[in-house]
């Protein structure tokens, strides 16, 4: 296989489908497809489902098909790319959840590694080619966060997914200069999708394919402006991309900092903020989520400091 000839392109600015979580810890299913359409509305290119801030962890296998078939019939009527994330710890939850994505026909399908114990790089092969199996041709995106037991590093990532022809992409962290020297010399041949809010310097450095994107969360139809911009004029993306990343060290990053809140309680924060749609910052149970409050205090100052994400 040579170094491009399994690159999918799949690519660009993915939002994150959020549950809107109710008092009551149930989901709210007529909002989420209030969600899904104003998404589909936004041009986005592309909703993927149940990632960390869709918070798989916590969902039941009746509520996982719900959403992925809501998610699945409102894109396809649409014309929208998706993504079903089958992500759960539990290896067998994981291949059962994947199996029933493929009857939807996602542009591809997300999974993790199975992580209550950390596998070594011969239990993942073995796991990502059982998945392979289970995918029925569809295409696999392996999603490592820097939260997961064993995270990968590129030369790892491509000794890992390189055996599996199926693994056309990765969702993960970026780093300094050293790590995207490495990730050009061992990660050439996947669609490599870093945080939203680094995404003008991944494209920059002819790294990233896209970002599931945390920006995404802030701003659907910003963020798909930005991502446009980086194709026409990258400096001036840069320059968004650093108001964004101060906005997020000095406003969002302190909440799990110095407080302990989940990215996915971040994500919903950002939503929230942004104030585009039904999603208030609620997390279920056990987890602790921001207040609305907070989100209100911050709804103007994200607004100064980035006002290219919120023009109309």
């Amino acid at each position: 296989m040579t170094m491009t000839s399994r690159r999918h392109p799949i690519a660009g600015n993915w939002a994150s489908l959020l549950l809107p979580i109710a008092e009551d810890n149930s989901i709210d299913f007529e909002k989420l497809g209030e969600e899904i359409d104003i998404l589909i509305a936004a041009q986005v290119d592309g909703i993927y489902s149940n990632g960390t801030a869709g918070e798989f962890h916590n969902q039941t296998e009746t509520e996982y098909e719900r959403i992925q078939e809501m998610l699945a019939s409102r894109c396809r009527a649409a014309g929208m790319a998706f993504i079903i994330g089958a992500c759960q710890p539990d290896p067998i939850i994981m291949l059962d959840r994947l199996r029933r994505a493929t009857a939807h026909k996602p542009l591809a399908i997300q999974v993790i590694l199975p992580d209550w114990w950390p596998l070594t790089n011969l239990e993942a092969i073995d796991f990502l080619q059982r998945a392979s199996e289970a995918a029925d041709g569809i295409p696999l995106i392996l999603y490592n966060p820097p939260h997961a037991k064993r995270v990968l590093r590129p030369a790892e990532l491509s000794d890992v997914c390189g055996p599996c022809p199926s693994v056309v992409g990765m969702k993960i962290a970026d780093g300094d200069d050293a790590w995207y020297a490495q990730a050009r010399v061992y990660l050439g041949e996947f669609a490599l999708f870093i945080p939203g809010h680094h995404l003008a310097t991944g494209i920059k450095r002819g790294v990233a394919a896209g970002a599931f994107s945390n920006v995404a969360c802030l701003s659907p139809r910003g963020a798909q402006a930005w991502t446009a911009l980086m194709h026409t004029d990258i400096d001036a993306a840069l320059e968004i991309e650093s108001r964004i990343c101060a906005f997020m060290d000095s406003d969002i990053v302190p909440f799990r900092r110095e407080h302990g809140y989940s990215n996915a309680a971040l994500d919903k924060l950002l939503a929230a903020i942004g104030d585009w749609g039904p999603v208030t910052t609620r997390l279920r149970w056990p987890y602790r989520f921001i207040s609305e409050q907070d989100a209100n205090g911050l709804r103007d100052r994200a607004r100064r400091m980035i006002p290219e994400l919120f023009a109309r």
